[in-house]
């Protein structure tokens, strides 16, 4: 029997992941214009892992417990609904422009560490060692990052442009900004977990397994920061946090996540996962380099990703 306080719980999350959203995106962007950055650095890095939290806990927590298909389904599930649903719904509100850096820096980043991770697997398990090395990969790519920020300096024209976008006539209080991030990210987390749990106490009540609620429902619901946060920054315009919130989420997901819960604990890989969903996994991200080379994902491409994701959910929960 459903309890209806599994109910509420989704409910309130929901209203916890549409404020926190709003927050958070408007910080990021802000902060951005402060500090003379891109939008896409600060989406990629601040945005991304903080997004990235609710998949952290739930991998920690899961490997503790010993529920490791859900540790790893949920970071191969998320991975796929990042582009398949978050990208995907972002690109019908707003056709989206990718930026020409993510195709020589954070895309076959994405590509080269999903290659990765399914070649660790390929053993049935990814151990601590494995994980030790995923970590050190993420703490390179973040030496790369802060070096493009120092860099990628924005030019007064764009400046102002970022200035306008946002409605800023005055100096901007980078610390009220850095704060708005803090209390957006806190209450996209506690809005997700509140959600999660009652999805999966849901689903538990109708016997679904644990393999394919990590996929499917944890999945979905530890990425609802990221769904949240990119349809808000494409209906504000903002396409350099939305695209660098799930082409960073994404890496976060495969090196930290991963990386955190092998460490923990060695986490053993279903075979389902090699077979069908690590491929599945890569083929989205492949998607994003035939689009990044079109310069743009048309609003026809986000039907088509959102239609392959639902039939992806529909063949993972029959199957």
């Amino acid at each position: 029997m459903i309890d209806p306080i599994n109910l509420l719980y989704i409910a309130l999350g929901l209203l916890g992941l549409f404020f926190g959203g709003n927050w958070l995106v408007q910080g990021a962007s802000r902060l951005a214009a402060s500090l003379g950055v891109s939008a896409l650095i600060i989406g990629v890095t601040i945005v991304a892992f903080g997004t990235s939290m609710p998949e952290m806990l739930v991998g920690i927590t899961a490997a503790i417990r010993g529920s490791s298909d859900i540790a790893i389904g949920n970071v191969v599930g998320s991975n796929i609904a990042n582009i398949g649903l978050i990208l995907a719904l972002a690109g019908l509100v707003l056709v989206i422009p990718i930026h020409i850096d993510l195709i020589k820096r954070e895309i076959p980043v994405v590509i080269g560490s999903s290659i990765l991770v399914w070649l660790m697997a390929l053993d049935g398990e990814i151990s601590g060692p494995e994980g030790g090395l995923l970590i050190l990969g993420l703490i390179l790519f973040n030496i790369v990052m802060i070096r493009a920020a120092r860099r990628e300096r924005l030019k007064p024209d764009e400046e102002r442009e970022l200035e306008e976008e946002e409605n800023i006539t005055g100096p901007i209080n980078r610390w009220l900004e850095v704060g708005r991030i803090v209390v957006g990210l806190a209450v996209l987390l506690v809005g997700a977990e509140l959600l999660v749990n009652g999805a999966v106490a849901v689903a538990r009540a109708l016997q679904v397994s644990e393999l394919v609620i990590g996929v499917t429902l944890v999945a979905v619901g530890t990425s609802l920061p990221e769904l949240v946060t990119s349809v808000i920054a494409a209906a504000r315009r903002q396409e350099d946090i939305l695209f660098g919130n799930v082409v960073g989420s994404n890496i976060f997901n495969l090196l930290g996540i991963l990386g955190v819960t092998a460490l923990v604990r060695p986490i053993p890989v279903a075979d389902r996962l090699l077979v069908f969903d690590f491929p599945v996994m890569l083929g989205f991200a492949l998607v994003l380099v035939v689009f990044g080379l079109r310069g743009r994902l048309p609003r026809w491409a986000s039907a088509l990703l959102l239609l392959a994701y639902i039939g992806f959910i529909v063949y993972a929960v029959v199957r």
